[in-house]
């Protein structure tokens, strides 16, 4: 930069400005520059400023300018460009944060300033936007020179630098102290919010626990126990006379392949086209005993009338196989007390008719109780169940039945068909038991005979009962035949079961017969859970030889087999053995056990 003759440049090197190409320093932003004013090198009062960094051309030896400094000025300036194009995303952001922290200290500082104190403002100014004074040392006229009032301000600006910076640590450690105080008042707030949670929570537990207690305890006083199937027992369907097909669905088609019965079940219809079904209107034989042998009184005295029975039986067919009859009950049941009062049942070679409880759609998972059934001749009446795995009767308590239990024996072993003869007894419910035949279940059989069949037929039939009760954990199964030996309770509960007024009927009460010739535990606490059994319905049928009845042709039907190779000839020749294949039936009467509420 040019300056005075004989005057000295006393600015430290800190208060310098850039330089050029040649060493030379540019002046600052706003530093004056002194120039010529005539020839006897007097200065200009007026200072002149230049943008800071002033790029006076490049000039060699004899201060000729170069005409291609202005070429290098631009590619400078370009690369320059560049490398602010490339700055990173980092870079600039540091470059923001550093601008904005000198803008709060340079606003703080001048906050420091006293309103009248331009020259203080001017310095601090110049000391942050990094300009300097470009100074000669001449005397102001108030006995200083400029460099001393500019070391003056220096100092000043420093020390109020200084104690800006000061009060930006002080606000800065208030701030973090303010923080600081801030989190230990939340976390105490968070402390104080979970122990307030943990307290509530305690709270509703104890709460829910005294609630429930408090529950319990009203519902035993006032409430009482659950209710449960324990009551007395209560009439739910009579079958008898005109109704009594009203209670079943006739069931048409072949017969089952597990049966495969030689036979055609028809339809309601064709069963009353050929006379397969009737209801008759007779004396009841049991009504006569009963005025005549029984001390009647006025109360217990009844008028003598003709009551209605049901038949059921067979028609042959050119073809060969009888049509037949299956009634399919329309009732589902759990549990009940089942009495089947009947004068003849279907009997002889070939013959198969049973009364029983299934689930066909689910078998054998649901289960199967047979409580009648009949095979050719046999003369003892049998039940028996039928049930998947985990069923067994191992542990029947002594003392509770008269009969005893069906045995096994000769069955061929799976794997090498050699049949073992050890004699076992049938007390595994599960259809597949391998010591046992297939589907043979677990059969009680009545040991006192003349309970089924011919024998029953001969003596004007007979009652049957079963008692399906797993609440009480057992099915129970009784005979009596002839009706000389039902006992008073159940003829009284048959006899008024068609009262219209509920108190006159007689409710059974098997605690007031003689034990059952069958017993089977079931139930909580048993080897067989009651679940094996459910959701049946009751059945009536006519079958004739099939996968029973015809694989026991041979052994039971001697004499006819005589004559005819198979069950199916025998049954196709149409004997007149077959006009004793009917069913004769006073009624069925299904009860229920009450609902009473119990703890059990």
């Amino acid at each position: 930069s040019p300056v005075q003759p004989g005057q000295e440049q006393s600015q430290s090197a800190d208060q310098r400005g850039r330089t050029n190409n040649y060493g030379e320093e540019l002046p600052s932003e706003t530093t004056p520059l002194v120039l010529p004013d005539d020839s006897e090198g007097r200065t200009s009062s007026t200072p002149v400023f230049f943008k800071s960094p002033v790029a006076f051309p490049k000039r060699d030896e004899d201060y000729n300018y170069n005409d291609n400094y202005d070429d290098d000025i631009i590619v400078e300036e370009e690369e320059e460009e560049d490398d602010e194009a490339f700055l990173s995303i980092e870079e600039k952001a540091a470059r923001f944060d550093h601008q904005s922290l000198m803008t709060e200290r340079l606003s703080v500082r001048l906050l420091d300033v006293p309103d009248d104190d331009s020259d203080m403002e001017e310095e601090i100014l110049r000391d942050e936007l990094n300009l300097s004074r470009h100074t000669f040392g001449t005397d102001r006229g108030d006995g200083t020179t400029t460099e001393q009032q500019d070391n003056t301000r220096r100092q000043r600006s420093q020390k109020s630098s200084r104690e800006s910076f000061t009060g930006i640590d002080m606000m800065q450690s208030q701030q973090q102290e303010q923080q600081r105080r801030l989190e230990q008042q939340y976390g105490r707030l968070k402390s104080t919010t979970a122990r307030a949670n943990l307290y509530a929570l305690v709270s509703l537990a104890l709460a829910v626990v005294v609630l429930v207690t408090t529950l319990l305890i009203l519902g035993a006083k006032y409430v009482g126990p659950p209710k449960q199937p324990i009551g007395p027992y209560v009439l739910v369907e009579r079958q008898e006379g005109e109704e009594f097909f009203g209670y079943y669905n006739f069931y048409e088609g072949r017969d089952s392949v597990g049966s495969n019965g030689y036979l055609n079940y028809v339809s309601r219809e064709t069963a009353v086209q050929e006379k397969i079904i009737n209801i008759t209107y007779e004396t009841d034989s049991e009504d006569i005993y009963a005025l005549e042998h029984e001390d009647m009184t006025e109360e217990t005295k009844f008028t003598l009338k003709e009551e209605p029975f049901v038949y059921m039986g067979s028609s042959p067919t050119k073809e060969g196989p009888r049509n037949s009859i299956r009634l399919e009950g329309k009732r589902r049941f759990n549990r009940g007390l089942f009495i089947l009062d009947l004068r003849h049942m279907p009997a002889g070679c070939g013959t198969w008719p049973a009364f029983w409880l299934t689930d066909e759609a689910n078998w054998p998972v649901n289960g199967e109780i047979d409580i009648v059934e009949g095979v050719n001749f046999q003369d003892t009446a049998k039940v028996a169940l039928h049930s998947t795995r985990t069923c067994t009767m191992n542990d029947i308590p002594a003392g509770v039945s008269t009969g005893t239990w069906d045995t096994a024996q000769g069955i061929p072993d799976r794997k090498t068909g050699i049949p073992d003869m050890t004699l076992r007894y049938a007390t595994n419910c599960f259809v597949y038991d391998p010591h046992q035949w297939l589907n043979q279940g677990c059969v009680a059989v009545d040991l006192e005979g003349n309970s089924l069949g011919v024998p029953v037929n001969q003596q004007g039939g007979g009652v049957y009962v079963l008692e399906w009760d797993p609440i009480n954990r057992h099915i129970r199964s009784w005979v009596f035949s002839p009706h000389t030996k039902v006992p008073d309770n159940i003829r009284d509960a048959i006899r008024t079961a068609s009262e219209t007024d509920v108190s006159k009927r007689v409710v059974p009460d098997p605690t007031t017969w003689p034990l059952p010739y069958a017993y089977f535990a079931i139930g909580e606490g048993t080897d067989c859970p009651s679940s094996h059994f459910r959701n049946m319905r009751l059945v009536f049928n006519l079958a004739f030889c099939g996968s029973v009845s015809g694989n026991r042709y041979w052994i039971d039907c001697k004499e006819e087999a005589k004559k005819f190779k198979t069950c199916n000839d025998y049954i196709k020749s149409n004997p007149k053995e077959l006009s004793e294949a009917y069913w004769k039936v006073r009624g069925v009467y299904v009860y229920e056990r009450g609902w009473e509420k119990a703890w059990l």
